[in-house]
């Protein structure tokens, strides 16, 4: 985000009323700074067009699930109605849910350049950590919205990861807090099944666990800490997670607007998880 706003709001407000006036000109050259980033363009090679940050965020992922319906070997009825649900969900209107649907169409290309589309994706969102591993958790969602991992959405998915700036195993520790936070899910765009399977890393079998609600081992592993941390460490992690996955402040980066409620779910988990792990604790 840019700084001239709270330049130039300073040295105006300063001219006007001092010190009180150049404070209450950074503020306002803030309000400026952020409305311009959440309006500016950014150019695509993949889209062909200049996009803002929220058009370039939506058309990117749904060319991604396009490619990761199409990375299991074919697209099914179910990775349509998935599709579908989600535009849905988002209420798309008529011309967003048509360039929605050509982007899905797009990443199904055999040859979609799944790391260019990343990294350009990466470059327009300015590189903004938080705003990114939303980003990555819409596409786990979507993954396991059939409650199976399969095994080429796995690789898909550590591509996107690793072009978006993460290592193996800060993947796979996304990866399980993902499928931890699942447990605290009340609704969501992707069937919520009885079941899911997901396929080991090492060794390439699966394996299911009935749902039953979440446990305290999952709220661990939502918040990526272990039940030997003491309360500092886990309220740490807790208001970390907190803040990088604060609804409004990813707006403000380039998350669309319709995409709100699955932020503040993804907080929901984040808060139930911390609840349950405060109350088994006594704190």
């Amino acid at each position: 985000m840019g700084f001239i706003g709270k330049l130039l709001g300073f040295f105006i407000g300063w001219k006007i009323g001092g010190l009180f006036g150049g404070i209450a000109g950074v503020f306002v050259g803030h309000l400026a700074d952020k409305k311009l980033y959440e309006l500016g363009s950014v150019t695509s090679s993949f889209f062909k067009h200049k996009l803002t940050r929220q058009e370039l965020f939506m058309q990117t992922t749904f060319a991604v699930l396009g490619h990761l319906s199409k990375s299991k070997g074919r697209v099914t009825e179910h990775d349509i109605q998935m599709a579908n649900s989600l535009m849905s969900h988002l209420q798309l209107d008529d011309a967003s849910r048509r360039l929605a649907q050509a982007a899905f169409n797009r990443g199904k290309e055999a040859d979609f350049p799944i790391r260019q589309v990343i990294r350009e994706f990466r470059l327009g969102c300015g590189q903004r950590a938080d705003l990114l591993r939303m980003f990555l958790h819409i596409q786990v969602q979507a993954a396991f919205a059939d409650d199976h991992l399969h095994g080429n959405e796995q690789e898909v998915l550590f591509v996107v990861a690793e072009e978006l700036g993460l290592s193996r195993f800060q993947f796979e520790q996304m990866l399980a807090m993902e499928m931890a936070a699942r447990q605290f899910t009340q609704g969501g765009f992707g069937r919520q099944g009885s079941q899911y399977q997901q396929d080991s890393y090492q060794q390439n079998q699966s394996y299911q666990r009935a749902e039953t609600g979440p446990t305290l081992e999952d709220a661990y592993k939502v918040l990526g800490v272990s039940p030997s941390d003491d309360q500092l460490t886990v309220k740490r992690a807790y208001r970390r997670l907190m803040n990088e996955n604060h609804p409004d402040k990813l707006v403000s980066k380039g998350l669309p607007k319709e995409m709100l409620e699955m932020a503040k779910e993804k907080a929901q988990q984040i808060q139930a998880a911390y609840d349950l792990i405060c109350k088994s604790k006594g704190w």
